[in-house]
């Protein structure tokens, strides 16, 4: 028959293409299907190929494996016809070495030998089909339908595959977006109740966002990661929160209070814990509230923590509230310097300070307290405590 089958890829006159070589016209398939036939027989060749080709099959014969692979390194194809028993080789380590470098690409083994001990080789080394010799015309092109079908549903599996994590992805980036804008949200929310807070105690006006900034930048120093910072500004900026259920008559006396009074005053820690402890995105933050007042050495209140018990984020909380307690007007006495704050907070160390904390603390320069106090209370524009970009702290030995 000697067909001139040269010329891969090019469409003649008739020619199908893979939408149609089932006989359904789904369309899913948009190219011609392009077949690689591989024996060292002749008529073989020639029958495949005048078979296929009248199937609108876009066919390259080769007769041995040698010539198969250098026309796989050329071309692309949609499925492999090879005999087993060649001249030059065994069509078994052609399939080897499409398997290996195509693993999707289809094989059909073509053979006279009558073995099932040779299909079951086949078929275990990646072959998709098994074709004996003589064999019908009908049956070839049914084999061949079936394998390109097995090729398109790999290739629409891994397209879905693609498209899915595409789809994952962007659907992740706009739920990250709005966690984002919910969080932001939460946190205006926030800033009003540190507002409030601070027009029922106006002794204290600004306390909140100054302490918060202090808060920040010594856990930045001291290398805790961002998300465990979120959680420590949100309860450095709500500590005073129980105040609100304190009467105004105890929380804004101007004189000292009586010890009932005292006791009273001290019930804000467990009364700003329970106000916060339900809301799920403070939940972390209301343990800092509530043991803010604690001292390292157990002295504090309410519950008389020490060390390792206090919570990381209340044992930084403590030096930033006493910072700002020493560098701001009270009623009582003018502000003092940022050294005196540090001869203070060294000398308590160990007592009613982690020491591993102040050691940091020491070694941040005063400027950088300075820049933050005039931030937060000498600022043209809206100051958010809860924005952790703050001045790189150096960090901790």
């Amino acid at each position: 028959m000697g067909l001139n089958l040269a010329g891969i890829g090019v469409l003649r006159p008739g020619a199908i293409s893979r939408a149609d070589a089932d006989g359904t016209g789904t369309g899913r398939l948009r190219a011609t299907a392009r077949i690689l036939a591989v024996d060292d027989e002749l008529h073989v060749r020639s029958m495949i190929g005048a078979t296929l080709e009248r199937q609108g099959f876009d066919v390259q014969l080769a007769s041995s494996g040698r010539e198969a692979l250098d026309f796989l390194d050329r071309n692309t194809f949609d499925l492999v016809l090879t005999d087993i028993v060649m001249q030059d080789g065994n069509g078994i380590a052609l399939l080897d070495r499409i398997h290996g470098q195509q693993p999707q690409l289809p094989v059909v083994m073509v053979t006279a030998i009558h073995d099932i001990s040779v299909a079951i080789d086949s078929m275990r080394r990646g072959a998709y089909d098994y074709l004996l010799k003589p064999f019908e015309r009908e049956h070839l092109v049914s084999t061949v339908k079936r394998a390109l079908d097995h090729r398109q549903a790999l290739q629409d599996s891994h397209n879905y595959q693609q498209n899915l994590e595409q789809v994952v992805t962007a659907r992740t980036e706009m739920l990250r977006q709005a966690m984002e804008n919910l969080e932001h949200s939460y946190d205006v929310t926030l800033e009003a109740l540190g507002d409030a807070l601070d027009l029922k105690d106006s002794e204290t006006e600004g306390h909140s966002k100054r302490v918060t900034a202090y808060t920040i930048a010594l856990a930045r120093a001291m290398g805790i990661p961002p998300a465990q910072i979120k959680v420590i500004a949100r309860g450095a900026f709500l500590h005073d929160i129980g105040k609100m259920a304190i009467p105004d008559d105890i929380l804004r006396k101007p004189g000292k209070l009586t010890l009932e009074e005292q006791q009273v005053m001290r019930e804000h820690c467990s009364r700003g814990y329970h106000m916060l402890r339900k809301i799920p995105f403070l939940s972390e933050a209301a343990e800092i509230v509530f043991s803010h007042q604690e001292h390292y050495d157990g002295s504090g209140y309410p519950s008389g923590l020490s060390g390792g018990e206090i919570p990381v984020g209340s044992r930084i909380f403590a030096i930033a509230d006493t910072l700002d307690a020493i560098t701001s007007d009270r009623p009582y006495r003018k502000a003092r310097s940022f050294d005196a704050a540090r001869e203070e907070i060294l000398n308590y160390s160990g007592t009613q300070f982690d020491p591993n904390v102040v050691e940091v603390f020491l070694k941040i320069p005063n400027e950088l307290w300075h820049e933050l106090r005039s931030e937060i209370t000498g600022q043209s524009k809206r100051f958010s405590s809860f924005d952790i970009a703050l001045p790189t702290a150096p960090p901790a030995n």
